[in-house]
């Protein structure tokens, strides 16, 4: 793959992960193409924080959008189609070939994600995106291919691999973060008890449509929080008004029980219930992933709550099996009571050996 063969086709797929997670990112790409019927094979290396689905005849990529819904894979920050891979850039001038390439797709965009892997390599080029990035905007505005005021266009993608290899791909800002390599830049609140309070956070952007953030995080909402010490996910409640029942045998920080938001009950989370329905379940229980996704089914079968965000905390090997072995026991549960209902996971960038999972009555 050096160059797209015409205007509008796409070599292949390109997903962005965490470093670490390239195998599992590797066989979701490969049973997604499959499912959707794309003919190819794909490239993984180890620690890279990117995998690579080649397709074995090129196809238009409004088609394989159609075709692969890039949203609906798990361990995938950011995914893009490929137009087109520039090799040997050269150091003093990797403006005058990223231009010539765009412009040989034939393509215009709404806008231009300037991109690396997330590692230290990838890491090493922040410096040299900050200040490529407005100029590679401006002549692609020139030519006419930037098109702000045009929303309905794909966005292009510059993946610099390297210094000397970059990506060139789409994607629609539907089926993608809209950060760079799929990064939230999240602001620890200094009133937060903890860390994992960005992880919620990042959930509640990424895994809610905004109108579902507006109408289900609302101030008088109630919610129950298992596992909840020392408190980072029960403060991204209470920071939106809603009223949290605490279930944790630890100590809760004092500044968060200040807020008169929050009731601290020191009790068991497995077994623990509520006297009447809640509008939320959050849980982020260090616990077996088989464990915490037939405990969340099960709260929303029998009504106890409207919906639910929780975390699964996976093994070092075969991750992508037992996401799908906790999808099927949440699919059993619900199923046997006879509800619909809306699944969402995502390995959100504050995740580390983990996904995170929202579950809610359809």
């Amino acid at each position: 793959m050096t160059t797209a063969s015409s205007p509008c086709d796409a070599h292949g797929i390109l997903v962005q992960c965490r470093p670490g997670f390239e195998a599992d990112a590797s066989l979701e790409l490969q049973a997604a193409a499959s499912a959707a019927r794309l003919d190819g094979s794909t490239d993984t290396q180890p620690g890279s924080g990117f995998v690579v689905f080649e397709l074995t005849t090129p196809a238009p990529h409004d088609d394989i959008r159609r075709r692969l819904d890039l949203t609906r894979l798990i361990f995938s920050r950011q995914g893009f189609r490929i137009l087109a891979v520039v090799d040997e850039l050269p150091e003093r001038d990797r403006l005058t070939p990223l231009r010539d390439a765009i412009a040989a797709t034939g393509e215009r965009f709404s806008a231009a994600l300037l991109e690396t892997p997330d590692t230290n390599d990838g890491k090493a080029q922040s410096g040299f995106l900050r200040r490529f990035g407005p100029l590679l905007e401006g002549v692609l505005t020139d030519d006419g291919r930037l098109r702000p005021d045009s929303p309905h266009l794909p966005r292009l993608h510059v993946f610099l691999e390297g210094p000397r290899r970059a990506w060139l791909g789409v994607s629609h800002a539907s089926e993608g973060s809209s950060w760079p390599m799929g990064i939230p830049r999240l602001r620890m609140p200094k009133d937060a008890p903890s860390r994992s309070t960005l992880k919620l956070a990042e959930a509640f952007m990424t895994l809610l449509t905004p109108d579902e953030q507006k109408s289900t995080l609302r101030p008088g909402l109630t919610a129950v929080d298992l596992g909840a010490a020392p408190g980072g996910w029960s403060w991204q409640l209470t920071s939106r008004g809603l009223r949290v029942t605490a279930i944790d045998n630890g100590p809760l920080a004092s500044a968060l029980l200040a807020t008169g938001l929050v009731e601290h009950l020191r009790a068991d989370g497995f077994t623990w219930k509520p006297k009447k329905p809640v509008d939320w379940l959050v849980c982020d229980m260090v616990e077996q992933p088989s464990r915490i996704a037939p405990l969340i089914a099960d709260w929303l079968a029998t009504g106890r709550c409207r919906r639910s965000i929780f975390n699964l905390k996976l093994p070092m090997k075969r991750r992508h099996d037992e996401v799908e072995r906790c999808r099927g026991l949440i699919e059993q549960r619900l199923a046997a009571a006879g509800i619909k209902y809306v699944l969402r996971i995502k390995h959100l960038y504050h995740d580390r050996e983990e996904v995170t999972c929202y579950l809610a009555r359809r």
